[in-house]
């Protein structure tokens, strides 16, 4: 609980001083063995000289004894630290120096070809020793030279001592670095919460500062930035989303309202009675409409409406909606031109695709001029199908043809209401061609006008094909 409670900075401190410590602790062993190790082999080659000098020096006098007979400096007399011995192969000791004599004989078994190194504790004294046979006087005997270790050990024990003694500082010393070194990484962390902690749902305009966008902490602003801009957008959204829907609540009701106080106001006939009441059911129809509209997008977001893809027939669905329109289309004297007789498959909810066609075509229809020309093109460019709905109205300023398909999003606000539009057609439209794994994207004609454009997967075929319904929400597959 407290590791799991613990802020950042003092987890990171304590991994730092954890993960150094272990590295001391390796690099302090492997330091003292290295040491140790070199004290031991320096010992063995000094002993090693020992062994020549002594076997070089030593040599019979004139009354039989042997004595060293050059090199006073390697004699071990003057060395209380360092012995010499002389022996027969049969274990007869014929020579020792002052500092051998607390050294154990020399066995009878010892070699007579080959050196040897030993450790020996005496008296609480550890020697180390190399016994090996040498050439005395025309005599093979065994030689042993011997040195104390205790002047090693001392000096191994001291750096043992500095070791341990220097190990709780220096991690100290490193836990203080690391708390130093976690609290300087971490500040532009502390900058970056205050200063998002200042941007309410009222300052969403505001953005934190992003000193580098190339570190882990810029790369977290600009995250945080890129968030906030969606989450202002989205806000945005939701504000003309309200006001709009308010709006376009507010005119049905009071227009019944307007109606019910003129009914009131004077005694009137049944036949005006009955045309206040079916203007007053006109406007409940407009109104229940509306409603059921927005539920409808509504559960599009939230992914709740199951849809039943199957294989069909672009060409036909758009030759369907088309003659279902050309009706309105004959009213205001416009000509429906449709090109595209091959069949185009494509994978989608039949009554939801014919309903985006159906918005497209008629946001088209109640644009355009009497007397003008409608184009509907279809036709398949490689994998994709393309639908194109072109209009002779009075176009999309550049700045406005990403927000055509917002809901209710009017480009010309009072033109809309004479036709009784509330803004959601193309919403819808745009839902249900991406709900149907496609595209839908509007442009300016050369020659005036708007060009719709759909873009959907063709399919291998227009066999029936068996496949679980999906739920897909506005903007995408769920």
């Amino acid at each position: 609980m407290i590791w799991s409670t613990a802020s950042i900075r003092a987890r990171l401190t304590t991994w730092y001083t954890v993960v150094l410590s272990l590295m001391l602790v390796v690099y302090a062993s492997a330091t003292y063995l290295a040491v140790r190790h070199e004290f031991l082999e320096q010992l063995d080659d000094d002993l090693y000289d020992d062994f020549e000098a002594a076997q070089r020096s030593l040599s019979v006098g004139p009354d039989g004894r042997i004595a060293w007979a050059s090199d006073r400096h390697h004699d071990s007399d003057n060395d209380p630290d360092r012995a010499t011995e002389l022996w027969s192969t049969d274990g007869q000791l014929i020579y020792q120096s002052a500092a051998s004599l607390p050294l154990p004989a020399v066995a009878a078994s010892a070699p007579t070809r080959v050196s040897k190194y030993e450790s020996i504790i005496t008296d609480g004294n550890q020697w180390r020793t190399l016994t090996g046979p040498a050439k005395v006087g025309g005599r093979t005997l065994l030689l042993r030279v011997s040195r104390s270790e205790d002047r090693v050990r001392g000096e191994l024990e001291e750096v043992l001592t500095v070791l341990i003694v220097g190990f709780p500082i220096v991690i100290a010393l490193a836990g203080a670095g690391g708390y130093l070194l976690a609290s300087r990484a971490l500040a532009p962390t502390d900058r970056l919460a205050s200063e998002a902690r200042r941007i309410t749902a009222q300052r969403l305009h505001e953005r934190v500062s992003v000193p580098n966008r190339q570190d882990e902490i810029g790369r977290l602003a600009a995250v945080i930035n890129d968030t906030l801009a969606r989450l202002e957008s989205s806000f945005e959204q939701l504000r003309r989303f309200t006001s709009d829907a308010s709006h376009e609540l507010r005119t049905p009701l009071t227009v019944i309202r307007a109606i019910g106080e003129a009914g009131l106001a004077e005694t009137r006939t049944p036949a005006a009675y009955q045309e206040a009441i079916g203007s007053m059911l006109e406007e409940v129809d407009r109104l229940t409409n509306l409603l059921d509209t927005l539920l409808r997008l509504s559960r599009a977001d939230a992914g709740a409406i199951p849809l039943s893809p199957s294989a069909l027939d672009l060409q036909r669905l758009t030759q369907d909606v088309t003659s279902s329109l050309g009706i309105l289309a004959e009213e205001r004297q416009q000509h429906l031109h449709v090109t595209g007789n091959d069949p185009v498959p494509v994978f989608a909810d039949g009554q939801v695709l014919r309903e985006a066609i159906s918005n497209v075509l008629d946001n088209a229809v109640k644009y355009s001029p009497r007397g003008s020309r409608i184009d509907v093109s279809l036709r398949a460019e490689g994998s994709q199908a393309v639908l194109t709905i072109g209009d002779e109205g009075p176009g999309i300023p550049a700045e406005l043809r990403d927000k055509v398909f917002d809901r209710f999003f009017r480009v010309d606000e009072g033109r809309s209401r004479d036709h009784g539009g509330a803004g959601l057609g193309l919403a819808i439209a745009r839902w249900a061609v991406e709900a149907s794994g496609g595209e839908i994207s509007v442009d300016n004609k050369a020659t005036g006008g708007s060009l719709f454009r759909i873009t959907l997967p063709i399919s291998g075929s227009l066999a029936g094909d068996d496949s679980a319904s999906v739920s897909k929400g506005i903007g995408g597959h769920t």
